[in-house]
């Protein structure tokens, strides 16, 4: 009877009310997760913590703070970091896996054109760093104000837009040349020096930025001022340990009257016997270089193998010799101890004695020639 009075006391609009909530109730229980909200909100807060806090800000991953001071006034020493590189992964599928990308350039001049592909690029920027090193030159000076208000813009806006850390060093050794000037830095008789003063910044801006965490190594040339944005996510998905696109040239052909595009580098190479006959028979401190009549190779330039007619990104070349415009490497294979010799290893320097260092190593070298970048045309 206490049943069945109570039912009679409550109104059929409570009713109707409380199945209605029960029916809702049952509704969101049984609905589908939409997890793209908290995705979303979890990647913005990755974002944030990987995000530069100061728009000049060094690298803050993985160097230590300051030690707090001991009750002895003494400052207390860092602790032992372990870091396990085993679980550090260079894939095919970098973005997926979030692999750490490190960009490093040796910067002579600024190009803003430069900056803007670099900001363009698609691969996520809350794991990319970027370190660059400039001479301590008039040009280099103003190469540094100049990439010190780009940084600043890109850091102080939005998250997304930033990189994870920035690194700018300055050359500790005198340059070779005192002009940049394309004929001028191009002049035969300057290679030498010239390549072993650009092996030595390499190798200065390279043992000072590469961490723990990075998986992929892109050198990146501060007159690149054209590639696709994909370019990272495009080298990582061959997963080799080496590989380099072909350097082109954008410029306008006065007899066409109309613009087109010519090689550019001629750095990436597979060998030849007039090659190893022609290094043979030098001396200990000669170097062999490309693409000067008077030292005729004949080997098989990259730059020469396009076939613009059937152009298919995706095809690979064994190579023996690299050039440095676009670089990826596995950061494993500079861990190894492949760096850019300043000195004649196997009559090769720079980017090309780095090939044949990392071949040495047992590491293999490719180069993509239907696959584009673009050198700034002076």
């Amino acid at each position: 009877m206490a049943v069945a009075i109570s039912m009679r006391r409550t109104s059929p609009t409570s009713l109707i009310l409380a199945a209605l909530l029960a029916f809702g109730l049952i509704c969101f229980l049984l609905s589908p997760s939409t997890p793209s909200a908290s995705a979303s909100a979890a990647s913005s807060r990755q974002r944030q913590e990987n995000a530069a806090e100061h728009p000049l800000s060094p690298p803050t991953k993985p160097f230590l703070k300051s030690q707090p001071i001991r009750s002895d006034g003494v400052q207390a020493a860092p602790p032992v970091v372990h870091y396990n590189l085993n679980n550090l992964t260079s894939t095919s599928t970098a973005r997926a896996n979030g692999e750490r990308i490190l960009i490093l350039t040796p910067l002579a001049r600024f190009y803003t054109e430069y900056w803007e592909n670099l900001e363009k690029l698609s691969y996520p920027h809350d794991l990319i760093s970027l370190g660059f090193i400039a001479p301590k030159t008039k040009d280099g000076n103003t190469a540094v104000l100049a990439l010190e208000q780009a940084i600043s813009r890109t850091q102080s806006g939005p998250i997304d837009d930033r990189f994870a850390s920035i690194t700018i060093l300055r050359q500790d050794f005198e340059p070779p040349l005192s002009s940049q000037d394309e004929k001028v830095r191009h002049q035969m008789a300057a290679q030498k020096e010239r390549r072993e003063s650009m092996s030595l910044a390499r190798n200065s801006l390279l043992f000072t930025t590469l961490g723990p965490a990075t998986s992929w190594v892109l050198w990146l040339d501060g007159d690149i001022v054209e590639t696709p944005a994909s370019l990272i996510q495009d080298l990582t998905s061959h997963d080799q340990p080496v590989i380099v696109p072909n350097c082109f040239q954008r410029y306008y052909d006065s007899k066409k009257q109309k613009w087109d595009i010519r090689e550019y580098d001629y750095n990436s190479w597979i060998d030849s016997d007039t090659a190893q006959n022609l290094a043979n028979d030098m001396g200990p401190d000669e170097i062999l270089l490309e693409g000067y009549a008077e030292m005729a190779t004949y080997r098989t330039l990259m730059a020469k193998l396009p076939d613009m007619e059937n152009l298919d990104p995706h095809r690979m070349v064994a190579l023996d010799g690299v050039g440095g415009t676009a670089l990826m490497v596995k950061a494993d294979v500079h861990r190894d101890g492949a760096m850019f010799p300043a000195f004649p290893f196997f009559h090769l320097v720079e980017t090309e004695g780095f090939a044949k260092m990392a071949r040495r190593l047992g590491y293999q070298v490719f180069g993509l020639p239907d696959y584009f970048v673009y050198h700034y045309n002076e």
